[in-house]
């Protein structure tokens, strides 16, 4: 036999046993009278398990092997049922929470140095003085700068209890200034940007389905509102989804009556409906939601309803195609299993999951494929709408109005560029160097008039691309525009954070501007 092989038998073995055991013991706890194993496979599972612990010829930590074990046997299931590790599960349910403690800075790692990009109003960090540019060399005793340490590390080292300090050493402008900083709750924003676009047209952009999100909701369409807004684009592009009572509380917004938004079914779960509540504030105005490929979960939740009662029109790319719906279950070491339960359904009775069946790989690659082949519509699964409008099932949500991804964007130097930052850190130095001539610009519009990326800057940026081993062109001008955009965004966003980011980019993107036509 193989070595590998007699040498990986056991282990895997092992882990199978720890994985059952683990899974097995939570979900009889969760789920009385609903056992995994019989008892006596589990007490044969126990019985080998002990031979492994007592007689395997090496040391095994049970605990790694039991995570590995557990992963492995979710990957089994379906993409979306998982292993949360102990020491991720903070992370995580901070992302649902909608908030941490930490100090209020986003940063980036340039040349293994921890620059900031970006200081929250109001945060911790405002309140000390933190200015985007600043360096940090030293955090308390941990020197970081030239360290080559990871984000993951420098985010342990800067987070902490609220009401605690760091002591943090800032390079500036040459001379270095020490800043004791108290640490205090830091919002996870959902809302990117919102905006009125014209006197009657307003944008809002959402990331994500957090505890906050329908609170942020409301205040930016409030808010907009308040401006003369008739007429809206919802932005749902790269929303990965999120909590589902956020985003069915949103969708109750734009709906009448009891209208039902979406239901649940699962084999352990009976069916359960989500119907609009309450008096929306956005009932009667025009109505159009932006979708791609990164549009998923509570996502396609939104766009479904509005889709199915004819009140929004979808536009852009496909949606990503998750239909199913998953429970967090904490387990007794402090980790996590977020398990799927239920499948999600829109009002029509369409499910929009995509087939996992050739493994996860491929589940996720076809999404990306996506943006090079124009996705093909499944006809074998079609509903009316109440207008009679032609509406897809499976595979995620199809707009009525297809707008195919820049395939620029796939460009392989492009993606060269984006995974050494290349872009990212030539446009941090240029908005260090010319800071002062930056910030004499007022408003957006005038940014957006008079920025230009001269001939220069483009040599520069191929010199700092050539020191990274990507060779581009002179005379690339479709590469050369883009990267101008990204430049200009980017700019923006130091300058007016992300609404002036996206102020800037949806003036020279497609499917805005598609939408800005529909609404004339």
């Amino acid at each position: 036999m193989n070595k590998k092989i007699q040498i990986g038998l056991p282990i895997i073995i092992a882990a199978s046993i720890i994985a059952g055991i683990l899974i097995g013991y939570q979900m009889n706890k969760n789920f009385p009278g609903r056992a995994i194993f019989s008892l006596d496979k589990k007490r044969t599972l126990q019985e080998v398990l002990d031979l492994i612990e007592n007689k395997y010829v090496d040391d095994i930590s049970m605990n790694k092997l039991g995570d590995t074990a557990i992963m492995a046997i979710l990957s089994k299931l379906d993409p979306h049922s998982v292993f949360i590790p102990a020491e991720e599960l903070k992370e995580v349910n901070e992302s649902m929470m909608g908030e941490f403690y930490g100090i209020g800075i986003q940063y980036e790692i340039f040349n293994d140095t921890v620059n900031v990009v970006d200081v929250v109003s109001d945060g911790p960090s405002a309140k000390a003085g933190i200015l985007i540019g600043d360096q940090i060399i030293k955090a308390d005793s941990h020197s970081i700068a030239g360290k080559k340490l990871s984000s993951s590390q420098i985010r342990n080292i800067i987070r902490g209890e609220q009401g605690s300090s760091v002591t943090l050493q800032i390079l500036r402008q040459g001379k270095v200034i020490t800043s004791i900083i108290t640490r205090g709750v830091i919002p996870i924003n959902s809302i990117d940007a919102a905006y009125m676009v014209d006197k009657e047209t307003g944008f809002i952009r959402i990331n994500g389905f957090n505890k906050h999100t329908y609170q942020e909701f409301m205040y930016a369409l409030q808010s907009l509102q308040k401006k003369g807004l008739k007429k809206l684009i919802l932005d749902l592009r790269d929303n990965g989804g999120g909590l589902l009572d956020e985003a069915t509380a949103i969708a109750d917004e734009f709906l009448d009556g009891d209208k039902l938004i979406t239901y649940t079914e699962g084999k352990h779960f009976p069916k359960k409906e989500y119907r609009c509540k309450k008096p929306g504030l956005f009932e009667q105005g025009s109505l159009i939601v932006l979708s791609n490929e990164g549009s998923a979960s509570a996502s396609e939740i939104i766009m479904g309803a509005l889709q199915d009662w004819d009140r929004a029109t979808i536009i852009g790319t496909r949606s990503f195609g998750k239909g199913l719906v998953q429970e967090q279950y904490n387990l007794s070491d402090g980790s996590a299993v977020r398990l799927t339960i239920a499948r999600y359904f829109t009002p029509l009775g369409r499910s929009i999951q995509r087939s996992y069946e050739n493994g996860q790989e491929a589940y996720y690659q076809e999404a990306n494929h996506r943006k090079i082949n124009h996705a093909v519509k499944d006809s074998s699964h079609i509903v009316l709408s109440p207008k009679g409008k032609k509406l897809f099932s499976k595979g995620g949500i199809t707009p009525e109005i297809e707008i195919a991804s820049d395939s620029i964007m796939v460009n392989a130097a492009l993606i060269q560029l984006y995974e050494k930052d290349v872009v990212d850190n030539f446009a941090y130095h240029y908005f260090k160097e010319n800071n002062q001539r930056l910030k004499s610009i007022e408003t957006v519009d005038a940014f957006s008039q008079n920025f230009s990326f001269t001939d220069q800057d483009w040599n520069a940026l191929r010199l700092a691309a050539d020191k990274d081993s990507i060779h581009i062109e002179a005379n690339n001008v479709e590469l050369k525009k883009i990267v101008n955009q990204q430049m200009k965004w980017t700019i923006a966003k130091y300058l007016w954070k992300d609404t002036g980011y996206f102020q800037i980019r949806n003036k020279e993107d497609k499917t805005i501007l598609k939408a800005l036509e529909l609404l004339k």
